[in-house]
């Protein structure tokens, strides 16, 4: 049945490119003539009863800008039936008959649950700069994130090698380290610590001061997150190399930015295929980019899955390090 009413939202972490694809949500429902709300600060607005109609203005210049103008915010309301069930409920006063949701794993979990109390009818879009949604490479934001990164990593090799240190970058991915791994080879790092593969300290200082004993200027350590704090490893490795070491946490500059070429048309695209989907009846499916061609995962599956960091990618950092 096509929908007459759909809502578009964003949650969880913010990544580059959540604008682009919520754009693209709203002005292809309204191409087609069907009405479109948005819902201010993710679950914890739609519990607020902040919801508001949409128009195509509401979302011109924007496909440049990162954050997302729906904001996101962190609801423990939303964990419970009963916080699931308010939220429900001011949608249906609407006449909201689908929702979008755009964000990560947590965020397609509660949409899922969603979907199964009440029926609702849910499309998901990865918004994580993780890139750690199941049955897909590549979500909303992993790119213009990976580029910032690599930036870094660029201006912090100049200042490393005039000083001649080890230079340890931590960046995010909570338990996933595609963002460290891509970043770490693209940028040329010595060593990339991923929580998927174990790491021994000893080995990689002993290896450390050969190195620099036979002359090399500086070197770097990408470190996910989820492999362990780059403050704590970089105090470990100047105590056993007696190497002069420095510590970058990137933090939350990742995800800030305006978003990449890449990412704004790869949301684009994935906007417009949600609303086109959830206006005419489909539910509980995320769409994604895979082998670059969009694809349709069941959202049971990509919540319920783990994704994988490709084998291919851990062998190639070590071949080149």
């Amino acid at each position: 049945m096509i929908k007459k009413a759909i809502a578009v939202m964003t949650s969880g972490g913010d990544s580059p490119g959540m604008n682009a694809a919520a754009r693209a949500v709203v002005r292809t429902a309204l191409y087609e003539g069907v009405e479109v709300y948005g819902i201010n600060n993710g679950y914890a607005g739609m519990i607020d009863d902040d919801i508001v109609q949409l128009t195509s203005r509401s979302v011109s210049d924007l496909i440049q800008r990162g954050g997302t103008f729906l904001g996101t915010a962190r609801s423990m309301e939303f964990k419970t039936p009963e916080g699931r069930k308010k939220g429900f409920d001011n949608l249906v006063k609407r006449g909201i008959e689908g929702l979008v949701i755009i964000g990560g794993d947590g965020s397609l979990t509660g949409g899922s649950l969603l979907s199964k109390e009440t029926g609702l009818p849910i499309v998901g879009l990865p918004g994580t700069i993780d890139n750690d949604v199941w049955g897909m490479d590549y979500t909303i934001g992993c790119d213009t994130a990976a580029n910032t990164i690599v930036d870094a990593i660029n201006k912090l090799r100049d200042t490393a090698s005039a000083h001649r240190r080890i230079m340890l970058v931590e960046v995010m991915g909570r338990n996933s380290g595609w963002l460290a791994m891509m970043t770490g080879i693209a940028g040329g790092a010595e060593y990339v610590l991923v929580p998927e593969v174990k790491y021994d300290l000893d080995d990689m200082c002993h290896e450390l001061k050969a190195m620099y004993d036979a002359g090399k200027r500086y070197s770097i350590i990408v470190v996910a997150e989820g492999a362990g704090s780059a403050i704590g490893l970089g105090k470990i490795v100047e105590e056993k190399t007696g190497i002069d070491t420095r510590v970058s946490v990137l933090g939350h500059i990742q995800r800030g930015g305006s978003p990449s070429v890449e990412d704004r048309m790869k949301a684009s695209m994935l906007g417009e295929k949600a609303a086109l989907a959830i206006i005419s009846g489909a539910t509980n499916i995320v769409f994604g980019f895979n082998e670059g061609k969009v694809v349709g995962v069941n959202l049971f599956d990509a919540v319920n899955n783990k994704k994988t960091l490709d084998p291919e990618l851990v062998r190639l950092a070590r071949v080149l390090a």
